[in-house]
């Protein structure tokens, strides 16, 4: 479909024109992904629309005498749902007890209790990730019916991405969707704009930026700032951060190609020139950062960021947010958001080499580069453990459809401290909620457009949906990359070594069986 539109739009193009033709693609793909999407479609007569002024009229039913613990992250998500679960025990009369896990100890300590059959926790905020892991052996409850006979959660109001990818496995719904999250980048508007320079389109933009503009002062405080501002502090989801630079140069064929492995033999895409280009490119951007970036976790690079001291940084959809806080933001009108930046070379994969980006080889390029937007996590989502009380089970559905209704997800993803980003459509269509947040309209076309363009892009990179995606990530990856970075390895040690590991979980887990998963998770056959 996007390549029928872009014949039409035409390929010829300037990059103004080019920008504008994507931009009507993303919007074309965002207004009818609805009506072209049929998996867990709800017929439109069975939607009700409820205005976010009329939340007090819609109120769940009676839930005396139940109690429901609920697991959930702890910090900006954990507080955006005890929020609104104090209001549904106001409405509804149930106890809620909810525990707030640090994010080294949230999947293992669900998985704990599911696997040691305590059955400690009846609801379940987790990573869309983490699916396979809870859903193969019945951990989780199926929702599909529920889902389904549930109007006031407008599940076709939830963009199809979230819907179809991270609530769903093998097409039943086992989750319900919370936040939306994929990296972006977001920068200075009025830094470029004085230097007469434009939003980075590629890594090497990215760096040349982060090189002109470290070392002034960028808030006028009297102290050199920093040209780029990333989280990389190990442990503390930093691999992330490095696969936004990497994806690019690894996938260019559409989603379905895969970004981790190679989808028809399970071997690990770490060990290429693509990867090398990918780690220079991530060590290179810490001469242009924090003295301590290696330390700094998102709270971190997000207080630099919204402070005015960096011109450049990656995040989720949070920052858009934050930035507009009186309270805390120094930059309130001056933050620019885009999709991830990307590559004019890729990796052919036939013969392991970095080729030139054409038609053929980057079939989705703007202007001959290559994005390939990441969808990092994914974003929250809430399921209830299968073992609950059927009493229980019910009333933790109203609850986390509670959550997610429009009414108050609408309303949430525009407070920069609930840790929800946008994932519903009407999230992107009206425009009253952001205004109504303080979020100047320049500022709102800048954000929305550029979670919109990403959101809908063909090429996107799905994160690693399979089983032990922990160990293979935020153990394997996570310590090479630290090792790396700190210079306790080199380039070529790195990758070999997260090949040589990878490679050890793909054989103890089942390698036939990973790679399953691993197609499973792209939507292939």
């Amino acid at each position: 479909m996007l390549r029928f539109f872009m014949k039409i739009l035409g390929h010829k193009k300037n990059r103004h024109q080019q920008r504008l033709s994507t931009a009507l693609v993303a919007f074309f793909l965002l207004f009818n992904a609805v009506g072209c999407s049929q998996k867990q479609s709800i017929p439109e007569t069975d939607r009700v629309q409820t205005p976010i002024e009329n939340i007090d009229s819609v109120k769940p039913q009676r839930f005396d005498g139940i109690t429901i613990t609920v697991a959930t992250l702890g910090g900006s998500i954990g507080g955006g749902v005890e929020r609104r679960a104090r209001e549904f025990e106001q409405l509804t009369g149930a106890k809620i007890n909810i525990i707030k896990l640090p994010l080294k100890d949230t999947f293992p300590s669900i998985q704990q209790q599911f696997v040691n059959k305590t059955n400690k926790y009846d609801v379940v905020v987790f990573l869309p990730k983490w699916m396979t892991d809870f859903v193969k052996p019945g951990y989780l409850e199926n929702l599909t019916a529920r889902v389904k006979a549930d109007s006031q959660l407008e599940w076709d109001d939830i963009a199809p991405f979230f819907r179809n990818f991270t609530a769903t496995y093998k097409g039943k719904i086992y989750a319900i969707p919370i936040d939306g999250d994929f990296h972006m980048v977001y920068y200075r508007t009025d830094l470029l704009e004085e230097a007469q320079l434009e939003p980075p389109r590629t890594w090497d933009d990215y760096l040349a930026i982060a090189k002109k503009f470290y070392g002034e002062d960028l808030n006028a405080d009297g102290i050199p700032d920093y040209g780029s501002c990333l989280a990389k502090q190990p442990k503390n989801l930093s691999y992330h951060v490095f696969w936004s630079v990497a994806s690019s140069f690894l996938q260019s064929q559409g989603t379905e190609e895969g970004g981790f492995f190679d989808p028809e033999t399970m071997k690990p895409l770490v060990n290429n020139p693509a990867f090398a280009r990918s780690l220079n490119m991530y060590k290179e951007t810490s001469k242009y950062g924090p003295p301590e970036e290696l330390s700094l976790d998102l709270d971190g690079t997000r207080a630099l960021f919204i402070d005015g001291r960096c011109a450049l940084t990656l995040d989720w959809g949070d920052i858009g947010t934050l930035a507009i806080d009186p309270a805390i933001s120094k930059i309130p009108d001056k933050v620019g958001a885009l999709m991830l930046p990307g590559s004019k070379e890729v990796l052919d994969r036939q013969t392991g080499k970095l080729v030139a980006c054409d038609k053929f080889t980057c079939p989705y390029a703007i202007d001959g580069v290559n994005h390939a937007p990441y969808a990092a996590l994914g974003g929250w989502v809430i399921g209830i453990n299968a073992a609950a009380k059927a009493e229980v089970k019910e009333a933790g559905y109203a609850l986390i459809s509670y959550i997610s209704q429009p009414a108050q997800s609408n309303v949430d993803v525009t407070i920069g401290t609930t840790g929800f980003n946008p994932y519903r459509i009407s999230q992107f269509t009206n425009r009253e909620p952001w205004l109504e947040a303080g979020m100047q309209e320049s500022t709102v076309t800048k954000y929305l457009g550029g979670i919109s363009v990403s959101l809908n892009n063909p090429n996107m990179v799905l994160d690693m949906h399979i089983p032990a995606n922990t160990l293979y990530q935020q153990e394997i990856l996570d310590t090479a990359l630290t090792n790396f970075l700190t210079g306790k390895m080199t380039r070529d040690k790195t990758m070999k070594q997260i090949e040589r590991e990878w490679e050890k979980v793909t054989n103890q887990m089942g390698r036939d069986s990973q790679l399953e998963a691993y197609r499973n998770s792209l939507g292939l056959e």
